[in-house]
Parts: C-alpha cells; structure tokens; sequence
C-alpha cells in the first residue's frame, strides 16, 4: 500500500519535511489538531492537558491494557492561528530524544481537499536521524490513515 504521508529528508540537516493531502476541508483538518476528544482518536493516546494558545502547552500519554504508561509527550505551544498554523515542542518523557520544534501549516487545496505541512526541526542532525531508525514513517502515515478516517465521519 502506497504511504500517502511524504517525509523529505537532506542529509546532513538537523529537519525533516512531512506533507499529506487529506480528503477534508481545511477546518475540519485543523479540528483534528485542535480538539482533544478528535486528537485522542486518531493518535490513540489520551490527552491530558491541550491548551490552544500562545505560551499553551499540552500532555499526551498512552498506557497499555494493564494500565502501565508506555508513552508520555509534553509540549509547549507557541503559536496557534486557527486553520493556519500551529507552532510548538514537542518532548517525549524518558527517552534519549531532545526537544523538538515543530511547525504545523494547513492550507485548503479545494472546498474538500486540504493539506498539513509539517516540519520538524531536532538539536542536530544525528538526533533526527536517530529518529528516523525507529519506525517513525509507518507510524506517521499510520496516524494520518487513523486521522482521515476519523475526521471524515465528523462531517
């Protein structure tokens, strides 16, 4: 199956480049971001705080079946201009992995075609690629699969 989800990656750079054209309209696109009760379906993680604001932040946690936390990100948010952008880090607890800035842009293709431009930007370029060794594109394109399936039976 073909991953609908782009990453461009030039080597020796400290970013990365993730595109993905979604068959939504762009508000309902930028919900999927925006909403924790939307968020948490398509992630699959529960979300703890989400605060849709300059200096905001947000909590991400996933446990597994026996209730043992598995997966906690945190972040703060930057910038938030509705159906435009989302600026923020991005830090997964106990884990190697520095702080990352990511720059979410959503932009409307057609009234039911939009598109998510993401870049993240790592410490250096060896952080990135260190990401890049786990299984980071599937779980991407995964996600986005989850997401526009999810946000197109809210229409």
């Amino acid at each position: 199956m073909e991953k609908k989800t782009k990453i461009d990656v030039e080597d020796g750079r400290q970013d990365l480049l993730i595109t993905r054209e979604f068959d939504l309209p762009l508000e309902l696109l930028f919900r999927a971001h925006a909403e924790a009760e939307i968020l948490q379906q398509w992630m699959g993680t529960k979300v703890l705080k989400l605060e849709n604001k300059k200096h905001g932040g947000y909590e991400f946690e996933t446990s597994d079946p026996a209730g043992n936390v598995v997966f906690r990100a945190n972040g703060t948010i930057h910038d938030f201009a509705p159906n435009e952008r989302i600026t923020r880090t991005f830090e997964m607890e106990n884990t190697p992995f520095p702080v990352q800035l990511e720059f979410l842009e959503f932009s409307s293709l057609s009234d039911e075609k939009s598109k998510l431009t993401m870049q993240i930007v790592y410490r250096t370029a060896e952080d990135r690629d260190n990401m890049l060794k786990l299984p980071f594109k599937q779980g991407i394109n995964m996600a986005h699969d989850r997401l526009q399936e999810v946000a197109a039976k809210l229409r």
